[in-house]
């Protein structure tokens, strides 16, 4: 089956679009990558999201305008992928769509809101549309995140040590997938770290002013400022007084928490900063929350994807406070192996559109795509609601058993698949 998995992330930059052909071999689900497009919001269109996105008040107009403009932005990544990805041959589309609102209260989740009217996919495209993955598990007690967890478990399922995979996105999180080859050491776990991106975003485009070509910063790209920064300290231990560190896993959080009037709070009891500082400490504030929180579990091996990923400051700051070290074999006494999920056949800035692809394919066939041990659900459940994409309907017999592992074709070093902006 040929699915595109469609993914806006917390950060809202662009739409990413992952083409996979998946196929059961025995207990294995197989998955060849057969590429990856990028479609940025446009201006308006982002800055209207931007704008909607809370602490901001919206209107129900507000909210319709927004759901059907995004459909249609995803509509026409969807004909993309399917045309340049899959030559018009896609059996199924994967939407996540776009978190507006997380309800988290109390450490619980009450509610999760993604926007992005599927109908407008499946009425461009002809396909049926898998959407709307968060809210069952929401329904069945858990956090509705994070989702790709089950693609997490299955794929590292046999790696020695206790790998952990990372998305640094808006957002971090991490699955940990306790003793890998040998099978032991308890239930696999997830849970959102903190702000990944969030903050630094938040801070270079309220502080940063303009660059060289007049346009508006939009990220550190490169880590740039935060090289030319010094951690401030006093920021830093404000920052990191949060409660949300300390609670137990599973746990979730995003914007509603981590946003510009937060940030401008801790601002204000730390009196000016240079925009390079407040930077450096929001990065170092990243990777010390991530590596704390994975720390505790002993872990070998970091995989990390997602737009942080491209930040070297970022990377490098991860490794220091894990004494991890690039590449190489998994490594113990206390250290650990900092790698890119590229090195294992997944595009880091893919790689949760093919987890989404693969959660679209697990719910045609009728199979759970959660894993109540990393969402804190009461049972694993089959996730979204599909669109036809037409009429005659047609889904794929549910297989004998639920995979039990993930593999993708073609493992490491294989070139990758193909890519386009």
């Amino acid at each position: 089956m040929r699915v595109v998995g469609l993914m806006s992330g917390t950060s809202y930059d662009a739409i990413d679009a992952a083409a996979a052909d998946l196929s059961l071999d025995g207990d294995t689900l197989v998955l060849t990558p057969l590429g990856m497009i990028s479609t940025a919001y446009d201006d308006e269109l982002r800055a209207d999201l931007a704008g909607a996105l809370p602490p901001a008040g919206v209107d129900l107009a507000t909210v319709c305008r927004l759901d059907t403009r995004i459909g249609r932005a995803f509509a026409a990544a969807a004909v993309r992928a399917d045309e340049e990805l899959c030559g018009g041959r896609a059996d199924l589309v994967a939407s996540h769509g776009q978190t507006v609102f997380h309800w988290a209260e109390d450490g619980r989740v009450h509610g999760t809101l993604q926007i992005g009217e599927p109908a407008w996919i499946a009425e461009a495209t002809g396909r049926p549309v898998v959407s709307g993955f968060r809210t069952r598990d929401v329904a069945a007690g858990g956090q509705g995140a994070p989702l790709v967890s089950i693609v997490d478990v299955l794929w590292l399922r046999g790696r020695p040590g206790v790998p952990v995979a990372l998305n640094l996105g808006g957002i971090g999180n991490v699955t940990v997938v306790p003793g890998g080859a040998q099978g032991t050491g308890g239930e696999p776990l997830a849970f959102d770290t903190g702000p990944a991106n969030a903050l630094i975003d938040a801070a270079v485009r309220a502080l940063a002013g303009r660059d060289a070509s007049g346009r508006p910063y939009a990220m550190d790209a490169g880590g740039a400022l935060a090289a030319r920064g010094t951690v401030h300290q006093p920021l830093l231990r404000r920052l990191l007084d949060d409660p949300y560190y300390a609670r137990d896993a599973p746990k979730t959080t995003g914007k509603e928490r981590f946003h510009l009037p937060y940030l401008r709070a801790a601002l204000e009891e730390c009196g000016p900063l240079p925009v390079e500082d407040v930077v450096a400490t929001l990065t170092r504030l990243t990777a010390r929350t991530v590596a704390d929180a994975i720390r505790p579990f002993g872990t070998t091996e970091v995989i990390a994807s997602g737009g942080g990923t491209r930040n070297p400051v970022l990377m490098g700051l991860l490794r220091e406070e894990l004494g991890g070290e690039p590449g190489g074999e998994p490594c113990g006494a206390g250290r650990c192996v900092v790698r890119s999920s590229d090195e294992l056949g997944l595009p880091a800035g893919a790689k949760e559109a093919y987890a989404f692809a693969v959660l679209g394919w697990l719910t045609a066939h009728g199979l759970p795509g959660t894993v109540p041990s990393c969402t804190g659900a009461r049972h694993a459940s089959v996730l979204g609601s599909i669109t036809p994409g037409g009429p005659g309907l047609r889904l794929p017999r549910p297989p004998a058993r639920a995979p039990g592992r993930l593999t993708v074709a073609g493992g490491p070093g294989t070139g990758g698949p193909k890519h386009a902006g």
